[in-house]
């Protein structure tokens, strides 16, 4: 059977490391040398569209401007995108839609990130050095796209950064689990060691040393307690100098080109949705109705199941994601033939803010034209396991056109949790986290309490005695008291 010559396929995947800091290197170099390694000259000057993921350690106007300048597509148009780890993959599922529609030939996707030299040029006194556009050159379109990160009950009390939030997510996991505070610890600490072994392999992986499931989760002088049960080494590691760029065009292009076809990777299908982006609003913390209904469609899309998958990379930003993932897709925890991963994940190799997915769809197409006739299966997510895309790929030519779908629709009519903003009473702890301050102390506790008619609060113990316990004693299920200003108290 003929193939579509509008079919989309995935001909470039380019990745770079900076492991020496440098005050000269910014984020569009690393861009253009991931650029480089995915594609040569000629199919770099064919690109007509540069989408360009989020940036955090330098500010352009229009990065996909310069990249196209530099790589010689100097027609190309250009797009900035907003905050999220899920844009990635969302832009491959937007590309595909695209070329298959005629709109581009050729899109190139990249990110790049100098957090690591950014911050330790900072630390010593000096400035980074990099393009600064002149006013002249509009900014992007697409750079006003983001995400809300906070409602108003998180905001109250200063529930306000990703390294607090997963754990409190992680905590639901374990009580869902019926497990101990030493088993759940132990089993995390095994996954997490799973996925630093992958890394230990993944010759684009930042840190390629493998761990153990104690280094990973016994606190230590190197590895500090971030916020209960989380320590460092179970965080996203963001400082990291890394840049990877994808090529998506057409089989028709592809052929011109003379881009030889044992690179084709051809996406099959994707999906895209989010929960409610209020967490204080989400029926559980230990579900994800948007995981479970837009990875199925994904899959359904592509005429396949996830046990078809040979290959699978779950975003893994912190072990709740990956977990909460898994059991919304069916997919088993810790199987040592089957782990979760195909990079190592973002503590290992590496997390560059929003553009993580990136690189593991890059890792991905590497692996899947090393194994001719293999698919694989991407997850990627933004926020607080808030924005969700998904992308089934594989080698061997669709049997039928790309597919895509929003289903937005199904997942708002999931059920959804009341929340109480300046609500004051007795309640019971739903969940919790506690975070530590660089001694090696707890200083406080987070927690997600249920009020007694099933509505949520989420409020805020101050007081360092109450807050230890809170990481000796399971107190889950216990009494509480809630004031109106948001802090807390056990009973």
């Amino acid at each position: 059977m003929p193939i579509d010559p509008r079919t989309p396929v995935l001909v470039g995947y380019g990745q770079v490391n900076q492991h020496t800091e440098d005050a000269t290197v910014e984020p569009v170099d690393l861009m253009v040398a991931a650029a480089r390694e995915a594609a040569d000259p000629r199919v770099l000057e064919a690109v007509d569209a540069v989408r360009i993921v989020n940036l955090l350690s330098w500010r352009y106007r229009d990065p996909g401007l310069l990249l196209a300048q530099r790589i010689g597509a100097d027609k190309a148009e250009t797009r900035y995108t907003g905050i999220g780890g899920n844009v990635p993959q969302t832009l491959v599922n937007l590309a595909c839609l695209d070329i298959q529609q005629g709109k581009h030939d050729v899109v190139l996707i990249a990110g790049g990130e100098t957090w690591r030299s950014r911050t330790r040029v900072r630390a010593a006194g000096n400035k980074m050095q990099g393009t600064r556009q002149d006013e002249s050159v509009p900014m992007a379109p697409g750079s006003d796209e983001n995400l809300p990160m906070a409602g108003p009950g998180d905001a109250k009390i200063g529930l306000d950064r990703p390294a607090y939030v997963y754990p409190m997510f992680e905590q639901a996991v374990r009580i869902a689990n019926g497990e101990t505070f030493d088993e759940h610890r132990r089993r995390i600490g095994e996954l997490w060691a799973q996925f630093s072994a992958v890394a230990a392999t993944n010759p684009h992986a930042w840190s390629r040393d493998a761990l153990t499931a104690e280094e990973i989760y016994q606190p230590s002088p190197k590895n500090r307690m971030i916020s209960w049960p989380y320590t460092k080494l179970m965080n996203s590691n963001n400082m990291v100098d890394q840049g990877a760029v994808l090529i998506l065009t057409s089989v028709e292009k592809a052929q011109y080109l003379q881009i030889p076809s044992e690179r084709w990777v051809f996406p099959y299908a994707g999906a895209d949705s989010h929960d409610t982006y209020a967490i204080g609003e989400r029926a559980e913390f230990h579900t994800s109705p948007a995981i479970r209904i837009a990875g199925s469609r994904a899959l359904e899309l592509a005429g396949a199941s996830v046990d078809d998958m040979d290959l699978i990379d779950v975003y893994s930003c912190f072990p709740s994601a990956v977990q909460i993932a898994a059991k919304e897709l069916g997919l088993p925890v810790g199987d040592p033939d089957r782990p979760l991963t195909v990079t190592g994940g973002l503590t290992f190799a590496g997390g560059p803010w929003n553009n993580y997915v990136t690189h593991s769809i890059a890792t991905m197409a590497e692996q899947l034209v090393a194994q001719p006739g293999t698919r694989g299966f991407i997850t990627a997510n933004g926020g607080y396991l808030t924005k969700h895309s998904f992308g089934v790929y594989g080698t061997e030519p669709p049997a039928q056109e790309f597919r895509w779908e929003d289903v937005q629709s199904e997942v708002d009519a999931e059920p959804t949790r009341t929340e109480l903003v300046d609500w004051s009473g007795d309640g019971t702890v739903e969940t919790w986290t506690t975070p530590f301050d660089r001694d090696g102390q707890p200083e406080k506790a987070f927690l997600a309490v249920r009020t007694p008619d099933g509505a949520r609060v989420l409020a805020v113990i101050t007081d360092s005695a109450q807050a230890q316990t809170t990481v000796t004693d399971d107190i889950a299920g216990a009494a509480v008291h809630v004031n109106a200003d948001g802090t807390a108290s056990l009973a």
